[in-house]
């Protein structure tokens, strides 16, 4: 396939390589290969179950040693809100009412949401904000039908000329109304979440991905609510930002392969999805990281109970790299006994789920304390699941790779070969579901940072279709961040309540309780 000096040019401006774009267009050509899940992971097979005394325990750990290591939560949060008001989209552009009534509208287009969204009005947080803006437009709100209302709520709360909240930042909308007419952002939840667990001598690091254009928001909204935040958590925060790097940005082609080509005859390039996170992430200096998603935050009432688990997420690292690394320094030496060797093999087998090769047996003592190390010195994540309630998303799986080693995965549906009955049925029987709950140690028992790019699978991207300027074409994704990105990390699954996963995906989701005062 031939570029033009132009296409060079413009490859090369985008910091890619024409190498690495040839490559590119050969995984699209041959295709990704579906991930083979062996089992589903459950309680007692893959994930950890807790109870009180372990949850005391490791709670009790982390308190004890947070402030001797440097702590940091990481929120990628680049992302628009755009999708959070997809049916309102479909309502403001759609409905006449001149010609149909709000409720043949809603039962014609199983717009169920709408009514959702039509009940909670009031309980929204913007509600007072819409209102306020229809007064000032001169719209006499009170006296306006049912349908009307509801119509030009919608239409002031969109339009990119008035509130224009699909364009916006998700971390940045108004999420939580709280008394003293004071409305929270997810971004300001993170802090005072952040406070409980992620401080380390009095200070909170956090670290959030955004889209550069919204830097100064991001910045501006910090220095409004920095000294009341600190002044209620007694916390010093330290705040800082970075960009999905263009470097990481794939090209698109056409369904038949070839280069998909924008108007004037450029090509197309496109985030390659929250796996070009793991280089932002590689950058950061901390023992243990936190991650989770912007848009998973509670109202104050619940904040502690959350904050309790991620404690214990943390604890459970704490206790499992020490061990690890006491047994690195026991292989370093020269002196090595059989117990020495039975001992990790348990640790690794009975601790971290790490399936031990047959191959092992084999070895002679000097191959298996190399493969012993090989498995121990690696990344650490422990990860919160929750029982699957049907949301959409990754799950915790057993994969069985093409040697027929075994490892715990974190695995989208979109991975899975649903054409056959057995993968589609370990997906049927899967019992929990990643809600984006990381606790990570990304430093050697040396106290070296790993070089995270080393422990990617990177045949666990995506190809999915989408179209531009009314054509269609094909896009390539990145192994995902809690998916292929950390596949050969050391993994940990544990049980945490469903209260720790409490996502804005819609805009309904913001009447749930967990997103409620009252």
């Amino acid at each position: 396939m031939s570029f033009t000096e132009n296409d060079i040019y413009q490859i090369e401006s985008n910091d890619l390589t024409l190498t690495g774009i040839k490559n590119q267009i050969e995984i699209f050509e041959t295709g990704i290969p579906f991930t083979n899940v062996s089992d589903a992971a459950t309680l007692n097979n893959g994930i950890m179950p807790l109870n009180d005394s372990k949850i005391e325990a490791y709670v009790a750990l982390f308190e004890a040693e947070k402030d001797k290591k440097s702590l940091l939560k990481f929120v990628p949060a680049s992302g628009a809100a755009t999708r959070m008001f997809k049916f309102l989209f479909k309502f403001v552009g759609e409905y006449n009412s001149n010609e149909q009534s709000l409720n043949s509208y809603i039962n014609k287009n199983n717009l169920r949401e709408l009514s959702l969204f039509m009940v909670g009005l009031e309980k929204f947080p913007f509600y007072n904000q819409v209102l306020e803006l229809l007064k000032s437009n001169g719209i006499d709100y009170e006296n306006l039908s049912n349908q009307e209302k509801v119509w030009h709520f919608a239409k002031a709360m969109l339009d990119e000329n008035q509130l224009n909240f699909g364009n916006q930042p998700k971390g940045l909308l108004p999420f939580h109304d709280y008394k003293k007419n004071h409305i929270s952002t997810a971004f300001e939840e993170h802090l005072y979440e952040a406070a409980l667990y992620a401080t380390s001598n009095g200070v909170a690091k956090l670290h959030f991905t955004i889209s550069e254009v919204y830097e100064h928001r991001f910045t501006d909204e910090f220095k409004n609510i920095q000294n009341q935040v600190e002044e209620n958590t007694g916390v010093t925060f330290d705040i800082s930002f970075s960009y999905q790097q263009h470097s990481t940005d794939t090209i698109a082609v056409t369904l038949k392969n070839r280069p998909f080509r924008e108007t004037d005859g450029t090509l197309l390039f496109r985030p390659s999805g929250h796996g070009a996170l793991l280089k932002n992430l590689n950058t950061l200096e901390a023992d243990i990281i936190f991650v989770k998603n912007i848009d998973n935050v509670v109202v104050y009432k619940y904040i502690d109970e959350v904050a309790k688990y991620k404690k214990v997420l943390a604890g459970i690292l704490i206790e499992l790299q020490t061990k690890a690394f006491e047994y690195l320094h026991k292989l370093d030496s020269e002196q090595i006994n059989e117990g020495t060797l039975v001992a990790v093999e348990n640790f690794l087998t009975h601790k971290l789920s790490i399936k031990i090769s047959d191959e092992y047996k084999k070895y002679t003592d000097r191959y298996k304390i190399e493969y012993l190390k090989e498995k121990l010195n690696r990344p650490i994540r422990v990860c919160g699941m929750v029982k699957n309630e049907g949301e959409p998303g990754g799950g915790p799986f057993w994969v069985k790779d093409h040697k027929s080693n075994q490892s715990l995965q974190i695995v989208e549906s979109a991975q899975i070969n649903l054409k056959d009955p057995k993968q589609e049925d370990i997906l049927k029987n899967a019992t929990h579901f990643n809600p984006v709950d990381l606790v990570c140690g990304v430093k050697n028992y040396k106290g070296e940072k790993f070089d995270l790019e080393n422990y990617v699978d990177h045949n666990a991207a995506f190809i999915t279709e989408k179209t531009k300027n009314g054509k269609d074409l094909k896009a390539l994704e990145l192994p995902g961040l809690w998916n292929g990105s950390m596949a050969h990390w050391s993994t940990i699954f544990v049980e945490v309540p469903i209260i720790t996963f409490n996502p804005v995906k819609t805009v309904n989701d913001l009447l749930k309780s967990p997103h409620q005062i009252k």
